[in-house]
């Protein structure tokens, strides 16, 4: 990887970092549904830093080449992005379940009193 790649590639991990330092800062963004994502951007620029350690970790899991590992990774991270959003789903479901039938039964408390 040439050092004209690997600066540009730091100076965009570097402003993804800040924009979501921002957005959570502006309350934009949930802190817990980030950090997955910082975790990723952490990952990126230490391997963007030292390109050689891909290297040593793709022949590490027996990965023939170095952009293998990196689909494979980016898979890997998928399916964690994709389970921690379906859980959170899961729990705002539950969540609104729960306040509908509180609702409906102030609604028919209400109504009782009328």
């Amino acid at each position: 990887m040439s050092l004209k790649l690997q600066v540009i590639l730091l100076v965009m991990l570097g402003c993804l970092l800040v924009g979501m330092v921002t957005q959570i800062k502006r309350k934009k963004l949930d802190l817990k549904y980030s950090l997955s994502w910082f975790v990723l951007i952490i990952a990126l620029i230490i391997l963007t830093c030292f390109p050689k350690l891909l290297i040593i970790i793709a022949d590490f899991l027996g990965i023939t080449t170095p952009i293998n590992m990196i689909f494979f990774c980016g898979f890997c991270f998928s399916l964690v992005i994709i389970y921690t959003l379906t859980a959170a789903v899961s729990k705002m479901s539950d969540n609104i379940r729960s306040l509908t039938q509180k609702i409906a039964l102030l609604e028919k408390g209400e109504e009782e009193h009328e």
